[in-house]
């Protein structure tokens, strides 16, 4: 089966390098305006409910009918979203979840494991569902949950994120639940 799992466009707080996770930004103007209509409508196309999902699946394929999927939304990120890493970089809380590779919880908010939990359930519901092709819009962490645990070739956690309109061409084999990649895919200006 075929997947095409999509990275939103970008977002105001994007464009600062700010942390955004469960805030519920909308596309930017910048982020609207780079972005440009696939060349395929399918029946229906699963996102994020966050608004920033949802704006640019209704860009990209503008005729399909969303589904939304709770838990494919962005990791919460906490006391550290609308924040930016400099604003933070002498920040106890901060310092301790880089240095620890970003995996231990967010004050306030979600540790990595759950979020790829999370993430990899909705994942395997929704492709259960499906026979020949699935298009999610969802978001760079989602990207990075799903591919990090079951793509090949094999790579590390922050190397599967994409820019924003961007993402991957997938073929998702159900008997292995793993994700040959095929290629990178732009739907930018």
């Amino acid at each position: 089966m075929t997947v095409l799992l999509i990275r939103h466009g970008m977002t105001k707080l994007g464009e600062e390098k700010r942390y955004q996770g469960s805030l519920d930004s909308p596309l930017s103007e910048q982020g609207r305006a780079a972005l440009k209509r696939a060349d395929f409508d399918p029946a229906h196309v699963y996102v994020s409910p966050m608004l920033r999902a949802r704006e640019t699946a209704a860009i990209l394929f503008p005729k399909s009918e969303q589904i939304v999927v709770s838990d494919l939304r962005e990791m919460d990120f906490g006391a550290f979203e609308g924040r930016g890493w400099w604003e933070m970089e002498h920040d106890s809380a901060y310092r301790a979840w880089v240095d620890g590779e970003c995996l231990s919880r967010c004050p306030e908010g979600e540790d990595r494991n759950g979020f790829t939990e999370r993430v990899n359930a909705a994942m395997g519901d929704l492709l259960r569902k499906e026979e020949d092709c699935a298009v999610i819009v969802a978001h760079g962490g989602t990207q990075m949950a799903a591919l990090g645990e079951h793509a090949f070739p094999r790579r590390d956690y922050f190397a599967w994120q994409t820019a924003c309109g961007c993402g991957w061409l997938l073929e998702y084999d159900r008997e292995r639940n793993s994700f040959a990649v095929l290629q990178e895919v732009d739907y930018r200006k």
